[in-house]
């Protein structure tokens, strides 16, 4: 488990994009002596650490466990390095938005919001000591300073409130300081005065069928038959990841359907898709990225 660990920023716009560019071309763009990470990137010496961070919690990049801990990109992340380097694509999003969902030892309390946390309305309060019991329950019995819990409520916040509605001043469309996630809209505010937050649910048209097949494949990966209801409430599913309700979900799954990819089946007793796709996740995935340039 991992809290704290984005050095109290969220992702900026470019920051993603910044970091793939420089792994691609030093992978110890991060850990280097001369130059220094700082020059290199042109980030503050925090900001390194934060961005360090998102490149693996954003499941672009991973270190090795020992040894020099140089980066390198993840099969994912090369493919968006190739495909949509400044992450202009709503695939790409939805992409980066599941692996930092379901990334559970990096991004601890992201997988807590979007997997565990059940309160569709809350303040900071309800979700700081629900996080501290589930960790205080998974972790046995010890966590972190409560401190850390804000902070990371505070990062998830401006993750995904779009900037507009975060702040009453007048924010600049030319403003980069917004994260690119926000744009998936899955937090909104349900009461400015008593600070009260809502989830929301990302609308259906930002969420493309091969991309939404990739996140199932891999989700319940080498299942030929999985329960909808799975799909919508298992833990790293698609329907959590992005607050999806049944009849949103069965939108994204009827246009994988008229793909010819999956068969739903709604019978009295368990309603289920059966997998027709020989293609894996990978696959899917750059099936997405082909279409987009036959465009």
């Amino acid at each position: 488990m991992k809290f704290r660990s984005h050095e109290t920023f969220f992702i900026r716009k470019g920051w993603l994009s910044k970091g793939m560019k420089y792994v691609r071309t030093y992978d110890d763009v991060f850990v280097s002596k001369d130059p220094k990470p700082m020059d290199r990137l042109g980030l503050g010496s925090n900001m390194v650490k934060s961005l360090r961070y998102w490149m693996q919690a954003t499941g672009l990049t991973e270190e090795p466990k020992s040894g020099k801990r140089t980066q390198k990109f993840t099969e994912v992340g090369d493919i968006i390095f190739n495909n949509d380097r400044y992450l202009e694509e709503q695939g790409t999003l939805a992409l980066i938005q599941w692996k930092l969902a379901s990334n559970e030892d990096l991004a601890t309390s992201w997988f807590y919001f979007f997997y565990i946390f059940k309160m569709q309305e809350f303040t900071r309060e309800d979700f700081v000591q629900g996080l501290k019991n589930y960790v205080l329950m998974e972790n046995a019995g010890e966590a972190a300073a409560d401190r850390s819990y804000q902070d990371d409520f505070n990062c998830i916040v401006n993750t995904y409130l779009p900037r507009y509605k975060a702040n009453t001043r007048y924010t600049s469309p030319e403003n980069n300081i917004a994260c690119p996630l926000g744009e998936l809209g899955l937090i909104d505010i349900a009461n400015k005065e008593k600070k009260l937050y809502r989830k929301t649910m990302l609308s259906t048209s930002m969420l493309p069928p091969l991309i939404a097949l990739a996140i199932i494949l891999e989700a319940h990966v080498g299942q030929s038959e999985i329960e909808i209801s799975k799909i919508l409430n298992d833990k790293k599913s698609l329907g959590r990841a992005f607050n999806l309700d049944m009849i949103s979900l069965l939108d994204i799954l009827r246009r994988i359907e008229l793909l010819g990819e999956i068969k739903i089946i709604r019978t009295a007793g368990l309603d289920v898709i059966k997998i027709l796709t020989g293609k894996s996740a990978l696959e899917c995935i750059n099936q997405y990225y082909q279409d987009l340039a036959k465009e």
